[in-house]
């Protein structure tokens, strides 16, 4: 990490200060309205946040290895949280052996190894089609295609997904050489604006679900409020991306929007399930899944766009 890079220690400084500003509005809430689950929800997420960034500052800043480790211990979190939502079975403990300790790392080696067509391709098709194989070799055939599915899906989330995150750092984007940390810092700051921004304005503005099927909580108001901000932080930003302010803007307009879709299908899954969160990585706070649920889902999709329109 080039700390000489004026814009990227302008950028580094104005996510410290949206950090800031952030605790404070949270903790301000939080004393003026008590400590609601909504309040404690939006206070996780930012401390969350700040775990995260610090840790990606210090990733990054130990050398080419560091951001692919970081994730594929978080992409760890995820998986183990996510074969949680499911029962058991004796059938499955191979299947499960290989996607945590072969299939989990070789995506990170491939992502280290800047191999784009292998981690591009690896797990949604070869791991796609290991999965059931394996499950079928061990002869039970109970549940057989719900089990393969659940196991599937959590390697496209846990895995495939997060790995698209320090895959940005490999981007040949011409013109912005040894630069994509700012790439990446851009997609969590907008991602980060949103989520916590969501909350903020959820509990200002208006009182009308959004989604009362799915989560109450989360209010029209503060959908168009984190919307509209994320989308206005991300345009702000396009001077330390390859964007154009126009091209920033749709975006910053699409990676809120994949953000707000990765959310509501985490918030189908606990309401499937009944349950306040999906995983206990942080005790009675939910799991790695509630917090980075929108990065899940805007991560893949902002890379291969990246990659397709500016490389």
């Amino acid at each position: 990490m080039n700390f000489q890079d004026q814009a990227l220690v302008y950028l580094l400084a104005g996510l410290l200060g949206v950090l800031i500003c952030a605790s404070g509005v949270g903790f301000m809430i939080e004393k003026a309205r008590g400590s609601s689950p909504v309040i404690i929800n939006m206070n996780t997420r930012i401390r969350t946040w700040w775990v995260m960034i610090l840790l990606l500052v210090a990733a990054v800043w130990a050398g080419p290895i560091g951001a692919p480790l970081l994730f594929a211990i978080i992409s760890l979190l995820v998986l183990r949280e996510s074969i949680t939502l499911r029962p058991a079975y004796p059938g499955d403990h191979d299947v499960l052996f290989w996607c945590f300790f072969i299939l989990l790392p070789l995506q990170y080696v491939l992502v280290g190894m800047q191999w784009y067509g292998a981690l591009a391709l690896f797990i949604p098709v070869y791991a796609f089609l290991f999965i059931p194989t394996r499950i079928a070799l061990a002869g039970d055939s109970n549940n057989f295609l719900e089990r393969s599915a659940k196991i599937q899906w959590g390697m496209i989330l846990a895995v495939y997904c997060i790995s698209h995150i320090p895959a940005l750092l490999i981007l040949p984007i011409p013109g912005y050489e040894h630069q994509n940390i700012k790439l990446l810092l851009f997609l969590m700051i907008v991602i980060q604006t949103s989520d916590v921004m969501q909350y903020v304005f959820g509990n200002l503005m208006g009182k009308r679900s959004r989604s009362p099927r799915l989560n109450p909580n989360k209010t029209v108001g503060g959908f168009i409020g984190g919307l509209t901000l994320a989308t206005l932080t991300g345009t702000l930003l396009w001077w330390v991306t390859p964007f154009a302010p126009w091209q920033a803007a749709l975006i910053s307009l699409m990676i809120t929007l994949l953000g707000f879709a990765g959310g509501l299908c985490i918030s189908a899954i606990r309401r499937e399930r009944g349950e306040k969160n999906v995983g206990t990585t942080n005790k009675g706070q939910g799991g790695m899944i509630d917090r980075i649920d929108s990065l899940c889902f805007a991560a893949p999709v902002f890379f291969h766009f990246v990659r397709f329109w500016f490389t």
